[in-house]
């Protein structure tokens, strides 16, 4: 059940209902935000004076269009696709590109809105802002992947620029999809602007360490959540769901810092290994022989695969969901609490339902939500951005340690303004204030208002 909101913030919620109809993950992820507000117009009235927290829950603009592509049969397919420039006060639009049949105005518009805060988190110049289409990859052949890529921007290319709105990958869409689009853009405007997307390949001015960077940031975040404590991922069990690139590069840092990690899953279903997971040979699986999940048992007798099988019933210390959003309920957070678990780190974004997020805070788990804790990827489509700016290259080595002094910052702000305002070790509270005051005082400095 959600938390009741505060008079002044209670008629903002139902007004963002009211414009928003049946746009159940972007009201979801609204309240969540408002429930931390209080504090914040008590101690700075003039928010609500000048109505910034309904500037916030408003995009600037919010672009649909269809998007006409062929076959390999040579027939017409029609998609539909959305971008929403949600908030550019601190900087041009920035957000990825998603390919999936589940995707519609309301999931955009809530990916798009927790955008704004989890880049304001990072300190880099950058606003908010989410894209994608409800077209499906599965199954299509790189020149299908093309041709629909080709459409696409052929649309999206007039409301995009490197000073303006800045799109990079997200589920469905990888450095292949990145490739097709950006060459669409350069063949349409005759210029070579290479900050204009994000998650590019290495040899045309991509980042090191871009692929790594949400799992690794998140195991950063959950590395200092447990350093606060005392305590540190060494010789802890760890769980995580997904097997994409967030989860596999979750799973390589987390091993990499002492931890074992016993499970990861895909749509289809989980593996267990006791002796812990092998990371080689899921990047093998999933992204050299786009296979399924459950090949991995096939060739580790130390693993069990089991088809629709619950994550979050393996015991563990640290769980980390990585895969989408929603997929982590009350009961697999009572479960979890149940079995020892004292770490939740999202990787993906909103993975946790509000009551679940309401369990782990009662039960004193060490809770990152995913504005801060799966930052590490935008801040690095901005390290990118930086990189093409001044035509230069820098070395996974130095791009990972900026990386983790992005995500020790995050952490430390998410934990400082916690405290300053009475909520101790509730990064929910910290990030989403933090967040948000940044971006309002971007906001009021600019006169938008």
């Amino acid at each position: 059940m959600a938390v009741a909101l505060s008079d002044k913030l209670e008629p903002i919620y139902q007004e963002v209902l009211q414009r928003n109809s049946g746009e159940t993950e972007f009201h979801q992820a609204v309240h969540e935000v408002l429930e931390s507000l209080g504090p914040v117009i008590v101690k700075y009235p003039e928010v609500a004076d000048r109505k910034i927290i309904q500037l916030l829950c408003e995009p600037e603009r919010q672009i649909v269009f269809r998007v006409p592509w062929q076959d390999d049969q040579g027939r017409t397919q029609i998609n539909r696709a959305f971008r929403v420039e949600f908030n550019s006060a601190l900087g041009p639009y920035k957000g990825g590109m998603r390919f999936h049949p589940s995707v519609y105005l309301g999931i955009i518009k809530f990916l798009g809105f927790e955008q704004i805060l989890k880049n304001a988190l990072t300190g880099m110049p950058i606003g908010g802002g989410k894209g994608g289409s409800d077209f499906d990859p599965k199954g299509r052949s790189d020149a299908e992947m093309m041709r629909f890529c080709q459409s696409l921007m052929t649309e999206l290319y007039r409301y995009l620029g490197e000073h303006t709105d800045v799109p990079a990958g997200d589920i469905g869409v990888g450095q292949r999809e990145i490739g097709y689009l950006f060459g669409q853009y350069k063949r349409i405007t005759n210029r070579y602007e290479s900050g204009v997307l994000t998650g590019k390949g290495l040899d045309w001015g991509g980042s090191r360490a871009r692929t790594e960077a949400t799992g690794f940031g998140t195991v950063f975040f959950t590395e200092e959540m447990l350093k606060v404590r005392g305590d540190s991922l060494e010789g802890k069990t760890c769980v995580v769901s997904g097997s994409g690139n967030v989860a596999i590069y979750a799973m390589q840092k987390a091993t990499s810092l002492g931890a074992k990690v016993v499970a990861c899953s895909d749509s289809n279903g989980i593996i267990h290994d006791k002796q812990g997971i092998d990371v080689d040979l899921v990047k093998r699986i999933k992204e050299i022989d786009r296979a399924r999940i459950s090949v991995y048992a096939d060739e580790k007798p130390s693993a069990s695969y089991q088809a629709n099988g619950n994550i979050w019933e393996i015991p563990c210390h640290v769980a980390l969901p990585c895969a989408t959003q929603n997929e982590l309920n009350g009961r697999d957070a009572k479960a979890l609490v149940g079995n020892g678990c004292i770490a939740v780190a999202e990787g993906a974004n909103m993975p946790s339902t509000p009551e679940a997020v309401r369990l782990f805070l009662e039960a004193g788990v060490a809770f990152g939500p995913g504005k801060a804790a799966n930052a590490g990827g935008v801040a690095t489509s901005a390290l990118e951005m930086q990189q093409n700016a001044s035509r230069d290259s820098w070395s996974f080595e130095h791009t990972e340690q900026r990386l983790h002094q992005i995500m020790v910052g995050i952490h430390q702000t998410c934990h400082d303004t916690a405290e300053e305002f009475g909520c101790p070790g509730n990064y929910v509270t910290g990030a989403n204030i933090a967040g948000f005051l940044k971006v309002s005082r971007a906001m009021l400095a600019m006169g938008v208002v």
